[in-house]
């Protein structure tokens, strides 16, 4: 029963790497099609955040299972429960990277002085969503701190193109509504890199169970 129960548990992770993986490419295309001003790349996020939300209901079908059907011990009871509460974290990850594709519709950043910064930002919330997943399948409880401890990078690119935002509206008022538009972009960056925070907090409780969030 227990061998099994171990071959679940390792289907398990296989599915929570393939998750992450998407989640990554879904970042990834839709800062390349805000960038590039590519459209085309914004409609295969649209259509990868319903495949990332496919593979969120796989998961929590088999997690469902092994809880009803195994009966964990206490550890692997927050395994189990933590993996619940990270697909639900990657999920939202899809849906933002999907609103940012959305953006491209009506706003064109790729001229943007900024656009360096939110490829930086993107950049660092991919390695914050990857490092995640992989502190909960290796059960490293230092890189699951490691990525707690980066979100400050993420944070500290927020705020450096929130002033320089400030800056352009102040020299030139016309830029305004495009000022506003590459905001929202940061802000989502900003989000995904707390829902990779909450990943990794989770990660954290299933190895010590403890569960501290960040203040």
């Amino acid at each position: 029963m227990r061998t099994k129960f171990d071959t679940q548990l390792e289907t398990l992770n296989n599915d929570l790497i393939s998750l992450g993986a998407m989640c990554e490419s879904a970042i990834t295309l839709a800062i390349n099609a805000l960038l590039k001003n590519d459209l085309n790349k914004a409609k295969q996020v649209i259509g990868m955040d319903k495949e990332i939300s496919q593979k969120n209901r796989e998961i929590e079908s088999l997690c469902l299972k092994l809880l009803l059907q195994q009966q964990p011990v206490a550890k692997d009871l927050r395994l189990i429960s933590s993996a619940l509460k990270m697909i639900t974290d990657m999920e939202r990850i899809g849906h933002q990277a999907s609103d940012l594709s959305e953006i491209i519709s009506y706003t064109d950043v790729s001229e943007s002085r900024n656009s360096e910064n939110l490829l930086k930002m993107s950049q660092a919330t991919i390695k914050m969503v990857t490092e995640s997943i992989d502190a909960f399948v290796r059960r490293d409880l230092d890189l699951a701190k490691s990525v707690i401890a980066y979100d400050d990078v993420v944070d500290d690119l927020f705020v450096k193109i929130r002033k320089d935002l400030i800056n352009l509206i102040g020299s030139d008022k016309k830029h305004g509504e495009q000022a506003l538009d590459i905001m929202m972009i940061a802000k989502y960056f900003e989000k995904m890199g707390d829902h990779a925070v909450n990943i990794a907090e989770w990660v954290v409780f299933s190895i010590t169970g403890v569960h501290e969030e960040v203040s």
